[in-house]
């Protein structure tokens, strides 16, 4: 009986609905959700393994940095012609444009060996780890 409240409860608070929708379109001027770029971050022994969606994103319009364990990524997508109805009027319009930025906090790199590639709408990204005995800090015993 509890478990079937909270449901009933938590499917009433989803933001699915035109209400909740509404609120959050309306006080997000930026639309930042939307601007974000989508990534997947998997680590292995060896490496840091970045897949960041750039979808309509040209690979010269794109930019990577990496300086003191954060990788900065930077993209642009100049504006584009929607389609319109006969009177000039855009029907629907999800696709966004303009500057998108993430950084990820990847420690201990070999900042020499990072690749990149973009293909097919995603920004492949290799970010090799430095061997153990390359990594800087100290172990401090407590007394």
């Amino acid at each position: 009986m509890a478990n079937e409240l909270t449901n009933r409860f938590n499917n009433w608070m989803k933001q699915d609905d035109f209400f909740g929708n509404l609120g959050r379109s309306f006080f997000d001027l930026d639309n930042s959700v939307n601007r974000a770029l989508k990534t997947d971050v998997k680590e292995t022994d060896k490496a840091y393994e970045v897949r960041i969606d750039v979808p309509g994103i040209d690979k010269k319009d794109i930019t990577v940095d990496y300086h003191d364990g954060v990788l900065s990524v930077n993209a642009k997508r100049d504006s584009f012609n929607d389609e319109s109805d006969s009177e000039g009027n855009v029907i629907a319009s999800e696709r966004s444009y303009g500057r998108f930025a993430r950084q990820y906090s990847l420690p201990n790199v070999d900042e020499s060996g990072i690749k990149a590639k973009c293909e097919d709408g995603v920004l492949k990204l290799t970010l090799p780890k430095l061997a153990e005995e390359k990594i800087n800090g100290n172990h401090i015993e407590i007394e």
